[in-house]
């Protein structure tokens, strides 16, 4: 048996109402069960999973320092370059994106939610093209977001177009 795809997250958070309403507000989560002050799980719009992230809350607890043994971060995806779009402008409005990287493959954006843990919100490019985009140029270059919005447009890839590749 072969793992398919991540079912879920589980983070361990400062403040669950400030990250509740961090990660619906910023990636549209929507609230699937909440015990206030201790956790909740949330659910991405049309997602099939009882929840795509669960959150506990650890008030007292601090990140560790840079570097350390551990997970980096998560990377959740959009389907469309319009939204990833979208999804910087309100990660800016809260002052919570700190990275944009071009890796050929996928169009990333990076953040740090209210606890400060860090994830990426990433496009997909079109499986078909990976061969290409990977054919010449920096693996990791500066995400020109605008360029790749009017090279591709609003073209729906990843997981929202059904595609487990």
């Amino acid at each position: 048996m072969a793992v398919r795809r991540l079912n879920h997250a589980v983070l361990y958070v400062r403040d669950l109402a400030a990250s509740v309403d961090f990660y619906t507000a910023v990636l549209g989560f929507e609230v699937r069960m909440q015990v206030p002050g201790r956790a909740a799980f949330l659910r991405a719009p049309g997602s099939a999973n009882d929840h795509d992230l669960g959150m506990f809350e650890v008030s007292h607890a601090q990140l560790p320092p840079d570097p350390y043994l551990g997970l980096y971060h998560l990377a959740w995806e959009v389907g469309t370059l319009a939204e990833l779009a979208a999804t910087r402008e309100r990660l800016a409005r809260r002052g919570a994106l700190v990275g944009a990287s071009d890796h050929k493959v996928s169009k990333s954006l990076y953040a740090k939610d209210p606890s400060g843990i860090e994830f990426e919100v990433m496009w997909r490019v079109p499986a078909e093209a990976w061969e290409q985009e990977l054919a010449s140029g920096e693996l990791i270059a500066p995400l020109d977001l605008e360029g790749e919005l009017a090279r591709w447009g609003d073209r729906v890839t990843g997981a929202a177009a059904g595609s487990i590749t």
